[in-house]
């Protein structure tokens, strides 16, 4: 069948053998290169689709936690890059109320930063001071402090370590606390009996004050 396609090819258009095999590897390129817009237009099409869904989900789950989108009586230019999004339209919530996917609403702040910054404020127990931002790893100052350019620090501490009956495993899970500092707690409180205040973790040499002062908060006596 080849050589039957050859044998026109010389026939027809005066090919040799090899000018033949060249237009047979050339024909493909050609039709690639023929098909090329339509293929990059439904890729775009597909990806700009897939933009918007992600903005409606957004924008649905904002809506849920308290956000109130409101009319600007100033026409908004919408950027091509989502990290110049400003807050303008928001109305803040409080941060204790926030989750991963509100959190996205902050410029620079992606999914895996979101999840990271969640995981470790339900780990505390709450956060007791804007600052304690700056102790999540990845999370720069500058995107810290625009956290609260969107939300309210409300510092609601739900949830504290029952520091006289906690076991050493238990009390490691704080982000505060290594297991070894744990060890020494537990250790300390079987030996001398329960702690009375946070006075008495003080009576443990090995602990700065800045530490003490530091885990205070999430500690019920």
């Amino acid at each position: 069948m080849l050589s039957r396609f050859f044998y026109h090819l010389k026939r027809e258009l005066g090919f040799s053998r090899k000018e033949s095999r060249g237009f047979l590897l050339v024909v493909p390129v050609l039709a690639f290169l023929a098909f090329t817009p339509q293929i990059v237009q439904k890729m775009r099409t597909n990806s700009d689709s897939e933009v918007e869904n992600h903005v409606k989900f957004l924008v649905d789950s904002l809506t849920e936690k308290g956000f109130v989108l409101v009319d600007s009586p100033y026409p908004i230019q919408v950027p091509s890059d989502t990290s110049s999004f400003s807050n303008a339209g928001l109305k803040r919530i409080p941060f204790s109320e926030a989750d991963s996917i509100t959190l996205q609403v902050v410029p620079g702040i992606g999914p895996g930063l979101a999840s990271r910054i969640i995981k470790f404020e339900r780990a505390l127990g709450g956060f007791n001071h804007p600052e304690q931002l700056n102790d999540i790893y990845g999370l720069k100052p500058e995107v810290a402090n625009r956290i609260w350019e969107y939300f309210e620090f409300d510092g609601k501490i739900r949830n504290q370590i029952p520091i006289n009956s906690i076991d050493v495993a238990e009390l490691a899970k704080h982000p505060y606390v290594s297991y070894g500092q744990a060890k020494v707690l537990v250790a300390y409180r079987n030996q001398h009996g329960d702690f009375a205040g946070p006075e008495d973790l003080m009576k443990i040499k090995i602990f700065e004050k800045e530490w003490v002062e530091k885990l205070s908060p999430y500690l019920a006596f």
